[in-house]
């Protein structure tokens, strides 16, 4: 099968998000999309995450009625800081007769020579870059040119239209009691709301 795989800290999960993973699995003609919220990312060590079981229940949710997209835990159940290079590993271990199709935003493809063991995760999957934040195309392709020449990835781009959302702007507007709605799902905006996440106090 053809997985596509979207990791995040989804902070929450938003629309952005969704119709990002939407579109890979159309362009590439994936067969499933996993949805996989961060444990613990070394990378976001500077600030407090929202408690897992609240992260992983609003991806669920979002993903609740497409049959196409499922929750995986498997780095929310792993122990310590969570790196993509381990979990290709453990899914080429388990499943190598999948091929695994890693989604990224343009900001995490400037970024890829800072993760741990680039070479690994270009030898695991195919990384589908989207150009979400209006970079250069032609910084961005100079960017994947160096990535392949240096690690050997394979490297795709990904058209998805701009939508200027981000889980932070999200969380500051919760914060600040302004309205979320319709910027993540209905089932996600209930969910905010009953448990008071991002609000002040909590």
């Amino acid at each position: 099968m053809k997985i596509g795989i979207m990791g995040g800290t989804f902070d929450p999960i938003h629309i952005g998000h969704l119709i990002l993973a939407e579109q890979a699995k159309e362009q590439y003609s994936l067969d499933k999309i996993w949805v996989m919220p961060n444990g613990n990312p070394r990378y976001k060590s500077d600030r407090i995450i929202t408690d897992s079981t609240h992260r992983a229940e609003m991806v669920r949710r979002s993903i609740a009625n497409n049959p196409d997209m499922e929750l995986s835990l498997l780095e929310i159940n792993r122990k310590g800081y969570t790196y993509t290079y381990e979990t290709l590993e453990e899914l080429k271990a388990a499943q190598p007769e999948n091929e695994y199709y890693f989604i990224i935003g343009a900001d995490s493809l400037f970024a890829l020579d800072t993760w741990k063991h680039p070479e690994i995760i270009g030898q695991d999957c195919i990384l589908l870059a989207a150009n979400r934040n209006q970079a250069p195309e032609e910084k961005i392709r100079q960017k994947i040119c160096f990535l392949q020449e240096q690690y050997q990835m394979r490297i795709c781009l990904l058209s998805c239209p701009t939508i200027g959302i981000s889980s932070e702007m999200i969380r500051r507007k919760a914060a600040q009691g302004s309205s979320i709605r319709y910027y993540v799902t209905d089932q996600v905006y209930a969910y905010i709301e009953k448990y008071s996440l991002y609000q002040e106090g909590h």
